[in-house]
């Protein structure tokens, strides 16, 4: 299969913002002006997740999947409070094509095979959120890396697949909003484990990067700032905003470790250093 291009926006009420570790969220914007750019740039798949979901324990995108999912022909991901199988019809419904859990696995580990058996594997992905500890070894997480599952990864995404995941969402939450790079030593000891796609996020700063991960072994990589701020710079959305953290965005300065291109730009740098993504 050909490597996926998969733009993540990240919401919390009618906003896109992004974070650092998960944390620190600041506003960018409208998601429904960002989802469209990148739709007709060239997105593969489009990742949407309620950052707030774990504290009100729903998920509050319906409306605005609903609202892109009429003009947007390309999977959507959705996840964030997501608890049981009448939550993920719920979001099926809206216009969702994938649902991604996390919290819910982690307490309730037969959500994973339930769900696959009523909607089908492929629709189920499951987000694992990862620590590396000082000795070395990489521990779960949820609620944006803040609560301990007692879970090692590795044990747990070989669980994941064996319970029947289509998909695996491994975040690197030491990595995420930082522009420092994958973490591929992560990568690849999840890949060695596991048969089924792993989608690489957290700590993409340049296209060198997503290239190391697609060689690394992933089958997509999720990003969100080198995307996110090439957009904002360069196509002028709409920031008529009245909620969230719009510091970030009245300061008018974004990331300067971040190497912010396009969808068009990174298929073509990717295609340059022979790796085979969807045309």
């Amino acid at each position: 299969m050909n490597k996926r291009i998969i733009p993540r926006l990240d919401i919390k009420g009618p906003n896109l913002i992004k974070g650092i570790h998960l944390e620190g969220l600041r506003v960018l914007g409208k998601p429904e002006q960002y989802a469209k750019y990148y739709y007709n740039s060239g997105a593969d798949e489009l990742m949407f997740q309620d950052v707030v979901a774990s504290l009100y324990g729903r998920n509050s995108l319906h409306d605005i999947v609903r609202k892109i999912a009429k003009e947007i022909f390309i999977p959507l991901t959705v996840g964030g409070g997501i608890r049981k199988t009448e939550d993920i019809r719920s979001v099926l419904r809206a216009g969702a094509d994938k649902v991604s859990i996390n919290t819910a696995a982690v307490k309730n580990p037969n959500l994973i095979s339930e769900a696959s058996n009523i909607f089908g594997s492929s629709t189920i992905v499951v987000t694992i959120e990862a620590i590396k500890q000082s000795n070395g070894d990489y521990l779960a997480f949820t609620d944006n890396g803040r609560e301990r599952t007692g879970f090692e990864v590795v044990d747990w995404a070989k669980r994941v697949g064996a319970l029947g995941a289509g998909e695996i969402v491994l975040t690197s939450v030491d990595r995420e909003g930082t522009g420092q790079g994958l973490d591929l030593e992560l990568i690849k000891k999840v890949i060695r484990v596991v048969s089924i796609p792993v989608i690489a996020h957290g700590g993409v700063g340049r296209m060198k990067d997503i290239e190391e991960g697609f060689k690394a072994g992933v089958d997509a990589c999720a990003i969100a700032s080198m995307f996110h701020f090439y957009f904002y710079k360069n196509h002028n959305p709409d920031t008529d905003l009245d909620e969230g953290n719009l510091d970030f965005l009245k300061g008018g300065q974004l990331f300067s470790n971040i190497e912010t291109t396009n969808i068009t730009k990174l298929k073509k740098y990717l295609k340059k250093h022979n790796v085979d993504i969807r045309e």
